[in-house]
């Protein structure tokens, strides 16, 4: 047998949300509102070009997210969604047995991801749902090479605030590097959750990620970015997979960035639907912590599993994590209203 590995042998794959034809799916974070409006058209006019190979440089999408945060273009990167990008920077720092520092839970490709990049991940138990700064900050040793800071968190959608992020930024040694990973940004509240493109934008360690797949509805073309210093982009960009960001993803993100009104709208619904799913289920007695992204979180412990299954049994499916919560994306007020009834029925039956 060809030797494979031993860091990957007992690595579990990452885990997708279930599909299900005919049931309500609020287990991916994804816009239930479909395409926006000018990526629809766009897209209408592109098909012809894709037995051609894309711009691998990605020069349109650049400039466009350079002009939209006010940046140079050889400050941002690109990649095949958020998770790509995550790669991409393990990559560029990581070296095999190099430390990545994140809370835990958090989002469930950064194990993976570090693993596979030859690092080993350091997970930081969360504190109260929320991650631990300054656990984290304690995590770090001469071997750290990166720490990945969520926020707000996934799949908590717990905050850290602006004094919190700042002293936690202002801890780590300048030779480690700290990637705020923004994914749910446009869903959360300014004065909650601090923009981290405007707090460290000239912090030298410090790289901000961003996503297509969430607000810009774009998770089935895969496009997210990162933002920092234009020396450690420089090396990003090497990491990524030649071509990995198809021609009709590249103009479908330029579109949605000039869709930004609608944009604002359908989030400004999503918030609104995501606080009354949150009210509607402290009413009947579950423990909700307060979330500034398109989910919510219910930490159910055991019974993370058997709430999932019995949502599922019922045509709605929501993301369970075995032992310790689940997570239910926010759909439309009437998949929103389906999934409260079922979440209803089960408090009775317990």
């Amino acid at each position: 047998m060809v030797d494979v590995r031993p860091s990957l042998l007992d690595l579990q794959s990452y885990v997708p949300g279930r599909k299900s034809p005919g049931a309500v799916v609020l287990a991916s974070n994804e816009c239930p509102y479909g395409l926006l409006p000018g990526v629809a058209a766009r897209l209408g006019e592109l098909t012809g070009g894709l037995s051609r190979y894309p711009d691998m440089g990605a020069t349109r999408l650049l400039e466009a997210l350079a002009a939209r945060h006010g940046v140079s273009p050889d400050r941002v990167a690109v990649g095949a969604g958020s998770s790509e990008v995550c790669g991409q920077i393990l990559h560029t720092v990581c070296e095999p047995g190099g430390e990545v520092v994140f809370g835990w839970r958090s989002f469930e490709a950064y194990p993976i991801l570090t693993t596979v990049a030859g690092g080993v991940p350091v997970r930081v138990p969360l504190r109260d749902h929320v991650q631990d700064l300054r656990a984290m900050a304690a995590a770090i040793t001469p071997r750290t090479r990166l720490v990945f800071v969520c926020n707000p968190n996934n799949p908590t959608g717990t905050p850290v605030g602006e004094a919190a992020l700042r002293a936690f930024v202002d801890r780590v040694p300048g030779h480690v590097l700290v990637a705020v990973d923004e994914a749910y940004h446009e869903y959360a509240d300014p004065s909650v959750v601090p923009d981290a493109l405007a707090l460290f934008g000239d912090r030298p360690n410090v790289v901000v990620l961003r996503t297509f797949s969430k607000a810009y509805a774009l998770a089935g073309l895969r496009v997210g970015y990162c933002v920092g210093p234009p020396e450690i982009i420089a090396q990003v960009r090497k990491t990524q997979t030649p071509f990995s960001v198809s021609g009709l993803a590249q103009e479908a993100a330029v579109a949605a960035l000039g869709e930004q009104e609608e944009v604002d709208r359908r989030v400004a619904r999503t918030v609104e639907e995501r606080d009354r799913v949150t009210a509607g289920l402290r009413a009947l007695g579950y423990d909700v912590p307060p979330s500034q992204a398109n989910f919510v979180w219910l930490p159910l412990g055991r019974d993370s599993v058997p709430f999932a299954d019995h949502c599922h049994g019922n045509g709605v499916i929501v993301r369970a994590f075995p032992g310790e919560g689940v997570r239910v994306t926010v759909g439309l007020p009437e998949e929103n209203a389906a999934f409260l009834a079922l979440a209803g029925t089960w408090r009775k039956e317990r």
